[in-house]
C-alpha cells in the first residue's frame, strides 16, 4: 500500500462519523500523490503527512448562555488549531446548527492550503459552534458571544491565533467577541479580523471573499483564451461571499441571474439587483421570497434548483457539498464553461470529477475563496502598523494575491504533469510551502 493511501485509511480508522474532513483529506492527498511519490522516503521517516492531518490542537467547550426570557441554554464551542508552520493559526468562526468537530477539521485542514497560497505568514485553523443566530435578539447573540469568548480567549491571540467571521459570524458578533476579549485580556490588539472600522478593521474586507473568487476566475478564463465580460452566471446563496461576488461580476461584465438561500432560490432574467438582496439579507435579514418585491419579473423557486439555469460560469457561495453530480451533469448539458468555488468544498468529489471530464475550467474554493482571509491578513499587518489603508490600496494587493495565486497553481499543475488541473495545482502549491517550513522546524 502506498503512503498516500496508508495515511488516508488511518484517517477515516482513527477519526469515525467525520465524512467531510474524510472527504477533504482524500481529496487533498489524492492530487499530492506525485509530489509524495517523489519525496516518499525523507516523508515517510518524518512522517509529514500523518502530521499534516493530525491537528497541532483541538479544543472542545461549553458554552452556557440565557435568553431573554431567562432560560439557560448550552451549547457546544469549537478551536481547531491545525497548522502553524508558516504562521499564526487563522481561520474563521461558523456559528450554525450543523457544526460539529468533523465539519471545523475538514475547514481547518482546508485552511492550512488556502492560507498558505496567500504568499501571507499564516497557518490553518478554524473554529465555530452549533448555536444558530437566526430568529436571535442582539441581546441574546451578545449572550453568546461572550460566554464563548470567555473560554476562546484562553487559546489566541495576535501572535499566536487570529479568527475571523464565518458563517453566522459578522460585523455583529466580530464586536461582540472582540469587546469581550479587551475586557478579559486587557489588550487592544488585532486578535481578530473582520472588526468593524472603528476599532482596526480593514477597507475591502466585506468584499474581500466575492471580489477575490472574481479576480481569480477573470484572470483562469483569460489564460484560457476566454474573456469574461458578456458572460451569464448562477450564483448560489445569498450571504456575504455571493452578494459581493454578484457585485464584481456584474462590475466585469456579467450577468448574474440566480441567487439562494437555505429555503429556495430566484432566477432573474434581468440579473439580480445587489442593492435589492442587500437589503433583504444585510438590512431586514429576510428570506429571498422577499426579492420579488423588488423585481417583479424574476421567479422564487423553494428548494434546490439553482444549478439548472442555462449560464456559462458557475459560482457556488454557499455550503459544502451543495453541487451534486446531478447538478454537475445538468451544468455541463447547459453548455457551462467554468466553475468557481467561492465556499469551502461546495462541490462533491464526484461532481469536480465530472466537470473537469468534461473539460469545465474547475477553480477550487482553498484558491479561489482565499481572498476573505488573504485580506483577512492585511487587516493583521494594518494592525501591528497601526494603519489604516484606503479601500483602493487593499483592494489593489487583494487582485495582485489573488492573481498571483492562479499563476502558482498553474505552475505547479503543470510542472507535475497535471496541466489545467487546478485542484492539484491548487494542493500542490500550498502543500509544497508548508511541508518546506515543517521539515525544517524538526519533529514537532
Amino acid at each position: 500500500m502506498s503512503y498516500v493511501d496508508e495515511v488516508i485509511e488511518r484517517v477515516v480508522r482513527e477519526n469515525p462519523a467525520e465524512p467531510e474532513f474524510h472527504q477533504a483529506v482524500k481529496e487533498v492527498l489524492d492530487s499530492l500523490r506525485p509530489m509524495v511519490e517523489e519525496n516518499e522516503e525523507k516523508y515517510r521517516r518524518d512522517a509529514i503527512l500523518e502530521r499534516l492531518v493530525n491537528p497541532e490542537r483541538q479544543i472542545k467547550f461549553r458554552v452556557p448562555w440565557v435568553d431573554d426570557m431567562g432560560q439557560a441554554h448550552v451549547n457546544t464551542g469549537y478551536r481547531v488549531q491545525f497548522n502553524s508552520a508558516v504562521g499564526p493559526y487563522k481561520g474563521g468562526i461558523r456559528l450554525h446548527p450543523s457544526v460539529n468537530l468533523g465539519i471545523i477539521k475538514f475547514l481547518g485542514f482546508e485552511q492550512i492550503f488556502k492560507n498558505s497560497l496567500t504568499g501571507l505568514p499564516i497557518g490553518g485553523a478554524k473554529g465555530g459552534s452549533d448555536f444558530d443566530p437566526k430568529g436571535k435578539s442582539d441581546r441574546e447573540i451578545m449572550a453568546f458571544c461572550q460566554s464563548f469568548m470567555t473560554e476562546l480567549q484562553k487559546y489566541i491571540g495576535a501572535n499566536a491565533d487570529v479568527p475571523a467571521g464565518d458563517i453566522g459570524t459578522g460585523a455583529r458578533e466580530i464586536g461582540y467577541m472582540y469587546g469581550q476579549y479587551k475586557r478579559i485580556r486587557g489588550l487592544f490588539e488585532g486578535v481578530l479580523t473582520g472588526k468593524g472600522l472603528s476599532y482596526g478593521g480593514s477597507l475591502a474586507r466585506t468584499e474581500a471573499t466575492g471580489y477575490g473568487l472574481l479576480y481569480i476566475t477573470e484572470e483562469m478564463l483569460k489564460c484560457n483564451g476566454l474573456s469574461i465580460a458578456g458572460k451569464t452566471a448562477a450564483v448560489s446563496g445569498s450571504g456575504n461571499v455571493a452578494i459581493y461576488a454578484i457585485e464584481k461580476a456584474q462590475a466585469l461584465g456579467v450577468k448574474v441571474v440566480t441567487a439562494s438561500d437555505s429555503t429556495g432560490w430566484v432566477y432573474d432574467p434581468e440579473g439580480i439587483d445587489v442593492a435589492a438582496l442587500k437589503q433583504i439579507k444585510e438590512v431586514e435579514r429576510a428570506r429571498l421570497t422577499e426579492y420579488k418585491k423588488y423585481r417583479p419579473n424574476s421567479v422564487y423557486h423553494p428548494g434546490r434548483g439553482v444549478w439548472s439555469v442555462k449560464v456559462d460560469i458557475a459560482l457556488p457561495c454557499a455550503t459544502q457539498n451543495e453541487l451534486t453530480l446531478a447538478d454537475a451533469e445538468a451544468l455541463v448539458a447547459n453548455g457551462v464553461i467554468a466553475v468557481a468555488e467561492g465556499a469551502n468544498m461546495p462541490t462533491t468529489m464526484e461532481a469536480t470529477e465530472y466537470l473537469q471530464k468534461n473539460g469545465v475550467l474547475f477553480m477550487p474554493g482553498k484558491a479561489s475563496n482565499a481572498g476573505g482571509v488573504a485580506v483577512s491578513a492585511l487587516e493583521m499587518s494594518q494592525n501591528s502598523e497601526r494603519l489604516s489603508w484606503s479601500f483602493e490600496e487593499v483592494d489593489a494587493k487583494l487582485k495582485g494575491i489573488m492573481v498571483e495565486i492562479f499563476h502558482h497553481l498553474d505552475e505547479a499543475a503543470k510542472k507535475y504533469n497535471s496541466a489545467g488541473n487546478y485542484v492539484v495545482g491548487a494542493n500542490i502549491a500550498g502543500f509544497a510551502k508548508v511541508v518546506d517550513a515543517m521539515l525544517v522546524q524538526g519533529i514537532v
